[in-house]
């Protein structure tokens, strides 16, 4: 798994579809661009997060060699909550490198999200689209 593809994942954590910033009940599954990663999006709290229910063998391995620990059940995207209408702000917990970043989503429509993580600083950011997967 690439952490730009991680870092990037961040918009997948918003579990929005319909109008901007609705949130679905009951919670929804996106994937990344890959097809390597699914996170399942649930609420925690007030707020929303994203854990792991399937990866790719390829993307547990470099979960596994960055000691992130076991991806699949993972806590990926931490503490999403709305910042406005149809934009999501929270953090991203990057297995290969275990580390966690700041991200944002913004609900393209109700299929697709559009993802952005930066490392540090606004420095060395990424954005990707995720789309949803029918339950």
């Amino acid at each position: 798994m690439r952490i730009a593809a991680l870092l990037t994942g961040a918009g997948a954590l918003a579990a929005l579809s319909g109008p901007a910033g609705a949130i679905d009940r009951p919670p929804a599954t996106w994937r990344n661009p890959q097809d390597s990663v699914h996170v399942r999006i649930e609420p925690c709290g007030p707020r929303m997060c994203g854990v792991v229910i399937w990866a790719s063998d390829k993307a547990k391995a470099d979960a596994a060699r960055g000691g992130g620990g076991p991806l699949v059940g993972s806590v990926l995207f931490r503490d999403f909550a709305e910042e406005k209408p149809g934009v999501w702000r929270g953090r991203l917990f990057v297995p290969d490198i275990g580390k966690t970043f700041g991200g944002t989503i913004s609900v393209i429509d109700r299929d697709h999200i559009r993802g952005r993580g930066c490392l540090v600083g606004g420095i060395g950011c990424k954005s990707q689209v995720w789309t949803r997967i029918a339950d």
